[in-house]
């Protein structure tokens, strides 16, 4: 089995190089990744969240609103067929929904987030879906896969990595 050459850093990394022009991904565009991907589709709840408060610091979150997100529980969606997604959060809070096709960018506005718009570019490394969003945060993205029954969310933002395990419902 042939594995996709940008497997070898973390979407982090990467991001960081594209950002600053360095290393392979800066040197080619991103594209779908011919091994085969995973099927994330289901209905998952949160069991874990490290370092959540850093990374909503980073995208600028204010107190009152990390303090109330980090104690909320939600629950991810995932619609898949093929390489279409749309992929719902559900909280107490706010719900987010995000609809894309893997390997062609599209304009994302994340409504509920931190409310700022970016480009993002979803693509395959191997079996993990990895989105690099280009905006006003530097180094931003995450990755999903799955390990056994958990479901992984790493999502990153300006150097500071949150880590989510899900289980499915």
């Amino acid at each position: 089995m042939q594995e996709c050459p940008r497997a070898q850093k973390s979407a982090a990394e990467r991001a960081g190089d594209q950002e600053i022009g360095r290393g392979p991904a800066a040197r080619r565009p991103l594209s779908p990744c011919p091994a085969m991907p995973a099927d994330l589709s289901g209905t998952w709840n949160l069991l874990s969240s490290d370092n959540f408060d850093g990374y909503m610091l980073a995208l600028g979150i204010d107190f009152a609103t990390r303090k109330i997100a980090k104690l909320l529980k939600p629950q991810k969606v995932i619609e898949q067929n093929g390489n279409s997604f749309t992929i719902h959060t559900y909280s107490s809070l706010r719900n987010y929904l995000v609809t894309f096709t893997v390997g062609e960018e599209f304009e994302e506005e994340n409504k509920g987030l931190d409310n700022r718009k970016c480009k993002s570019l979803v693509t395959w490394d191997s079996d993990r879906l990895t989105c690099v969003q280009k905006g006003e945060k530097k180094n931003r993205g995450w990755t999903h896969w799955i390990e056994g029954d958990k479901l992984h969310l790493e999502m990153f933002c300006e150097g500071q990595v949150c880590k989510q395990t899900f289980q499915r419902a």
